[in-house]
């Protein structure tokens, strides 16, 4: 583990019991407090990415945080994912569960273009359905899916699983937990 990894773990504080009862929830607010820590995160979200990449997508809401600032740092585009009724115009939308119910994904029917090289931020991969929906939707574009990176992967949720199996099976995390 290096600097920038410890520093994230460090500054990553666990809720337990919320949303609900039994759930311990990863809170990266102290992380974005610290000018030191999110500046080691975005780094080294950007260090993951596989050679050029032409557009950055990040899921509303914490995945826009650190999408736009490594979309910036890699000189590419950075196209959001939103909930449905937040993107004007025509939308592509992907529905699926979550660890707490059902949600769906919405994207502008021309935000990607065949062939354009796409990498995927976000800050936690849990059960993968957020990442897999966000997949689904780049796809059909005609986009090239070349990687995931995420802040944080709960490993114990299998979400790596899930994706290989929706055929996103090119991830990174920069920490796991």
């Amino acid at each position: 583990m290096n600097a920038n990894q410890e520093l994230i773990l460090e500054l990553i504080r666990d809720v337990p019991d919320w949303p609900k009862p039994g759930v311990v929830f990863k809170d990266i607010t102290p992380l974005l407090a610290s000018p030191k820590g999110f500046e080691a995160a975005v780094d080294e979200l950007v260090a993951l990415a596989p050679g050029p990449i032409d557009i950055v997508v990040g899921m509303e809401a914490r995945g826009f945080i650190f999408a736009a600032p490594v979309a910036l740092k890699l000189g590419a585009g950075f196209v959001p994912v939103r909930k449905p009724g937040k993107l004007p115009g025509a939308v592509d939308e992907q529905s699926f569960a979550l660890e707490y119910g059902h949600e769906t994904l919405t994207i502008h029917t021309n935000a990607l273009w065949p062939g354009a090289r796409v990498m995927v931020i976000d800050d936690v991969l849990a059960t993968g359905g957020t990442v897999g929906a966000t997949a689904a939707l780049i796809k059909r574009q005609g986009a090239e899916l070349v990687h995931v990176a995420v802040l944080m992967e709960l490993g114990f949720l299998d979400g790596r699983e899930k994706l290989t199996e929706l055929g996103a099976d090119t991830l990174s995390a920069v920490v796991t937990v």
